[in-house]
């Protein structure tokens, strides 16, 4: 069954590279999945496909997954994770998808440059804007007042607390 799910991670992306031309870095080993009309945030319950130049994902070892209406949102229900889902750990986390914002493509959460404190605003006013790569980042950071760059693992509840 592994090798199956493989086989079409591999199709999936690059159907995505050949439609759209575009390198997606997808380094987690489960793909995002497509958000419909009745996925809700499960932090802030709005309905996350109206937000798709945001959407955030985590995807769970056993085929479940929560949706997010951006970065922001995703980062809490990660540092917080019984809160929101009492039968999940951070073991369970199998994928973690953020929305790069240049080519609006899933890219894995874990490996994204993340801006903060910019004059763009998600669904939830302010937010981490996502990027795959560094100097997209950076030139999104002269053009937008963005702060400060950082990767997932800097990303910290007292960073959360900053966007509140």
């Amino acid at each position: 069954m592994h090798a199956f799910r493989e086989i079409v991670t591999a199709f999936l992306l690059a159907s995505v590279v050949l439609l759209t031309g575009a390198v997606v870095p997808v380094t987690a080993e489960v793909a995002p999945v497509t958000a419909s009309k009745t996925d809700k945030c499960p932090v802030c319950g709005m309905f996350v496909a109206k937000y798709p130049d945001f959407l955030a994902q985590i995807i769970f070892t056993d085929g479940s997954h929560a949706l997010f209406d951006g970065a922001k949102d995703m980062f809490k229900y990660y540092f917080n994770i019984k809160k929101y889902n009492a039968a999940k750990d951070p073991a369970d986390i199998s994928s973690i998808y953020v929305t790069d914002y240049y080519s609006m493509t899933p890219i894995d959460g874990r490996a994204a440059w993340y801006v903060l404190d910019s004059d763009v605003f998600g669904p939830m006013g302010r937010e981490l804007i996502p990027f795959v790569k560094e100097a997209d980042a950076k030139e999104f950071m002269k053009d937008h007042t963005g702060k400060k760059l950082i990767r997932f693992a800097e990303v910290t509840t007292e960073v959360m607390k900053g966007l509140e």
